[in-house]
């Protein structure tokens, strides 16, 4: 087992040690669900609204909360309400999961991949702005493990070419910009609640915007293109006048997240408590360097402990023999043919690409985890 390619080693049961991930689903959501299941609505129903004036309530004061299916459909959502259309370009991170750009390929957009930034992981600034054209529509930006980006800057450069930013926050609940949350600063921000997210749904997405004029579009193309509410009230002319998709949330899964939403607080102070572990105990350690550490103007959200490590491979080994999950989860967007191939043009990505890696962080572990995890690291590998 040892000696076998990291990628090629099984995934280890919950049993065998500390897991990468694990699901929080509270108590709670399961007696929420089943009242669900005995109500007359299981699709999209009187939850999901309840949910969404609640989400917003909490971490989007002033934007409307859209929730939908998956947080890949609140992107692509964004990018409908943003006006971005085929043959537009788009500024993107070339670090991120998959689903931050596999819209853009729906659309008939050009994504435009920008180089990270070598001690966050998120987008490098200074890279965007040397990517801006005159057909640049849109900044596209990723709080990469929960870090927000420097989003004063990000919105300087977008105001000067009258662009929008468009965050994803799937790793990002919860995070904070100069005391405002992540959700209450850019015209569309969306959320994940994807199994393993901080706030599950099993899966789903929200996206939060700011033009109050967009709303009922919004709502029309996450069904299909059809006005729900005035299908309902038995008023609807029977017409669609607009490409909409299948893209709502049910009422099972905003069950799911009304429960979550009770004990969110809870729920993130101990993420924030474990990763403030991870940074104390692996300071020092020759050949590691923990993400995320030294920012006094934004909250990290705490999604994952991301650091970089010298012999990656064998520090994955080191850990896996002490029965520690680990992997890299996200990748360079430029390594899929299906974005183009891979790109000369991004040197601090080439710089860590194999050097980052994820440790186990979720509810299910302890502050003792958290410390076997760094004393593992300190014995050497």
């Amino acid at each position: 087992m040892v000696n076998a390619p990291l990628n090629e080693m099984p995934l280890m049961k919950e049993d065998d040690g500390i897991v990468l991930f694990y699901p929080h689903v509270p108590e709670s959501a399961i007696e929420e669900v089943a009242k669900v299941l005995r109500s007359r609505w299981i699709g999209q129903g009187p939850k999901v609204e309840q949910f969404e004036d609640e989400f917003e309530r909490k971490f989007a004061k002033g934007g409307k909360a859209i929730s939908v299916g998956s947080g890949t459909d609140a992107l692509h959502l964004a990018y409908i309400l943003a006006g971005i259309k085929e043959g537009d370009e788009v500024i993107a991170p070339v670090f991120t999961c998959t689903a931050t750009n596999i819209p853009f390929l729906y659309m008939g957009v050009k994504v435009v991949f920008a180089d990270i930034d070598a001690h966050t992981l998120n987008i490098d600034v200074n890279h965007v702005r040397r990517l801006i054209t005159p057909k640049t529509k849109a900044i596209v930006c990723v709080h990469y493990g929960g870090l927000p980006c420097d989003m004063d800057e990000l919105h300087e450069i977008a105001n000067s070419y009258n662009i929008p930013v468009i965050e994803d926050a799937a790793h990002a609940l919860g995070a904070k910009y100069k005391g405002r949350y992540i959700g209450e600063i850019s015209p569309f921000t969306m959320y994940s609640f994807q199994a393993i997210k901080s706030l599950t749904t099993g899966d789903g997405g929200m996206l939060v915007i700011q033009d109050k004029n967009l709303i009922e579009k919004a709502k029309r193309i996450r069904w299909f293109g059809i006005d729900r509410s005035a299908k309902q009230m038995g008023v609807w002319e029977n017409d669609i006048t607009e490409i909409g998709y299948k893209y709502q949330m049910t009422d099972i899964s905003a069950a799911i997240g009304l429960a979550s939403l009770k004990e969110i607080d809870n729920t993130l102070q101990h993420r924030k408590i474990l990763l403030s572990e991870y940074c104390r105990g692996l300071k020092g350690i020759s050949g590691i360097r923990f993400i995320g550490d030294g920012y006094t103007d934004r909250e990290h959200a705490a999604w994952l402990c991301t650091v970089i490590v010298e012999r990656r491979l064998d520090f994955q080994r080191k850990l896996r023999e002490n029965k520690i999950e680990s992997n890299q989860v996200h990748y360079r967007n430029d390594r899929y043919t299906v974005f183009g191939g891979r790109s000369d043009q991004f040197p601090n990505m080439d710089a860590i690409e194999d050097k980052y890696l994820v440790l186990p962080l979720h509810t299910k572990m302890s502050i003792d985890d958290v410390r076997f995890i760094c004393s593992v690291a300190k014995s050497g590998w």
